[in-house]
């Protein structure tokens, strides 16, 4: 079996990119051939080779299928890493993660989705992936678990969880939909002092070095909130 050459050193912050999604499926569903679209444009790539990592929902055999018939339509090389599955379906975790153009994580338990990558090394090998060039694509859990904290309902209730911190400040998911996950967006804003977003279903933002370059939206009325706290 043919060995891929893992992708060159380091490369400069401005050309490290994350795709972060309020919300996201590999359906038919207006927008969402957009997104896998765009995302897959990111690499510059002609065949970009892509990992589905669904860590966050427990490797779901639907979700990898859906990942499979939507993204093989696209031309990519495609591949997914399923924590759950390493007895049956071993890899060398470094080398196949650090050979991809694009790594998409899927949505889930934000909480759960890091204790099983810390377990692994994901988290550190991830981090390198990205600072070597592989774009990181994630919806849901799969988009805030870059940033410094998240908003989510891994324990039922919208509640405030540590991320990698690879991008500064909160993220919450699925913004126009979950009203209670908005409450607790506001209360997590004013008690930590800190810059926030909201990203609805089908939008979402370009993170460049850490830093956010655009939005993007997909569906007509979907969108990204900024979220500061008042002065008072």
């Amino acid at each position: 079996m043919t060995v891929p050459p893992l992708r060159a050193e380091p490369v400069p912050p401005h050309q490290r990119l994350i795709l972060a999604l309020g919300g996201h499926e590999f359906s038919r569903r207006t927008g969402n051939e957009a997104i896998r679209d765009y995302m897959l444009a990111l690499t510059e790539a002609d065949r970009p080779r892509v990992c589905l990592l669904a860590t966050a929902s427990g490797d779901p055999a639907e979700q990898i299928a859906s990942f499979r018939r939507s993204l093989g339509e696209a031309r990519a090389e495609l591949s997914q890493v399923s924590l759950f599955r390493l007895e049956s379906e071993p890899v060398e975790l470094r080398g196949h993660l650090l050979s991809r153009d694009l790594i998409y994580v899927g949505g889930g338990s934000m909480v759960n989705l890091l204790a099983v990558w810390r377990v692994h090394g994901v988290d550190v090998l991830l981090r390198e992936a990205w600072e070597r060039g592989t774009v990181v694509v994630g919806q849901s859990a799969g988009a805030m678990c870059w940033f410094e904290l998240g908003i989510t309902r891994s324990a039922g209730r919208p509640m405030v969880a540590r991320g990698l911190g690879l991008v500064p400040g909160l993220l919450s998911v699925h913004h126009g939909s979950d009203p209670d996950r908005r409450l607790a967006l506001g209360e997590a804003v004013r008690e930590h002092r800190t810059v926030a977003l909201g990203i609805d279903d089908q939008s979402g933002v370009l993170i460049r070095g850490g830093e956010v370059a655009g939005a993007i939206s997909a569906r007509k009325g979907a969108g990204v909130r900024r979220v500061v706290a008042d002065r008072n």
